[in-house]
């Protein structure tokens, strides 16, 4: 567990501490048994779980992943500061799925519910020891079973939610300006589902947004499905609603277990120029609305996660919540202008160097230093 100094102009060094680093972002790696979840989790994680079949027994395996970023390498090695941080990103391995049609157990939907989007492997391999649970590798029904399973898990939840809402307007007693609200948002998450559309595909207000919080509706969840290919495999050629990605799950697994000088090696004999891994990160990270900003200095070069429109208050709240209460303002340059014009004296000469408020849209990328008051 890291913590992170924080500095304030003209003031003690030192003075900010942040909270210890907190994974905000967590995606389950989800899919049927046999398709390869726990070789894409050792893969991210570069870790040794075991990849035997859990036979429907719900087991969840965690791990932390930095987001690769050259941005980040390169102001590291334009600062050499004492650390360098990237931004994180937290994968779950979820075994329990079985796409039966069956609904899903109460604690493994609590499990899915902690989730802020999914991974969904999909098997394209073929492997005679590695036997399919239904006796075939077929894409697109199993990529079909799953997304039905979720979907069916959220009509049995949107449907439990309207007769409970019914019997609360027979009894009486109860907030009937409430009850007819969530009457009418859950009656239209119904008819979507009815129609085979997962709720991520519904516009929401706000207010909606708040109300569905803590019903853990599993289609409201972004979703990236990973298909899982052979060595030398070409992609299975499906159009999906959401984004998609093919790898060979095995062969990255091996690369991102090797030592860094026997993977280089390794990935030039292949004619790999990057782990198809790092893509899938980046994904994930876009998935969740994601974008990173810099803080730089001797003693750090950090990528700090904020939402997509965050404004520079809230980006730094995202360090410490007492430079978000005593902002004064923020001093940006532009990442890719530092790294074209080599210093920040020079970014200064050029107009590059500027002085935001507190209302200020943080880009993806932006050098960002808090003026605080606290």
């Amino acid at each position: 567990m890291r913590v992170c100094l924080f500095r304030h102009f003209g003031d003690v060094p030192g003075k900010y501490t942040t909270l210890n680093d907190k994974v905000k972002m967590k995606l389950g790696i989800i899919g049927l048994p046999q398709a390869g979840k726990t070789t894409l989790f050792n893969a991210l994680t570069r870790s040794n779980t075991p990849t035997t079949a859990s036979a429907g027994r719900i087991e969840v395996h965690t791990g932390v992943v930095d987001v690769p970023d050259p941005r980040v390498d390169t102001l590291s090695g334009m600062f050499k500061p004492k650390k360098t941080i990237y931004a994180k990103i937290t994968y779950a391995d979820i075994a329990g799925l079985e796409g039966t049609q069956k609904g899903i157990s109460g604690s493994l939907l609590n499990t899915l519910a902690q989730m802020d989007a999914f991974i969904h492997v999909v098997r394209a391999f073929d492997d005679e020891n590695v036997p399919h649970p239904t006796g075939s590798v077929d894409p697109a029904r199993d990529t079909d079973a799953m997304l039905s399973e979720l979907l069916l898990n959220d009509q049995i939840a949107v449907e439990r939610k309207l007769e409970r809402l019914v019997d609360e307007r027979r009894k009486g007693g109860t907030d009937k300006t409430l009850n007819e609200r969530q009457t009418v948002l859950f009656t239209r998450l119904l008819d979507a589902l009815n129609e085979g559309t997962p709720l991520r595909k519904l516009e929401f207000s706000s207010d909606d947004q708040k109300e569905l919080a803590s019903y853990g509706l599993l289609t409201r969840r972004p979703i990236l499905t990973v298909f899982n290919l052979g060595e030398g495999q070409k992609p299975p050629a499906l159009h999906l609603d959401h984004p998609s990605v093919a790898l060979p799950g095995k062969l990255e697994m091996e690369i991102a277990q090797l030592p860094p000088e026997d993977a280089g090696l390794f990935m030039s004999e292949y004619g790999i120029s990057e782990p198809a891994l790092n893509l899938m990160i980046r994904l994930s990270f876009d998935l969740l609305d994601q974008q990173v900003f810099f803080t730089v200095g001797e003693d750090e070069v950090r990528a700090w996660e904020t939402r997509r429109h965050a404004s520079a208050v809230e980006s730094a709240g995202s360090i410490h919540t007492d430079l978000a209460r005593g902002f004064v303002r923020a001093e940006v340059v532009a990442c890719e202008d530092l790294l074209s014009l080599g210093s920040m004296a020079e970014c200064k000469a050029k107009g590059k160097f500027r002085l935001e408020g507190k209302e200020y849209i943080v880009k993806d990328g932006d050098i960002v230093h808090i003026r605080s008051s606290l």
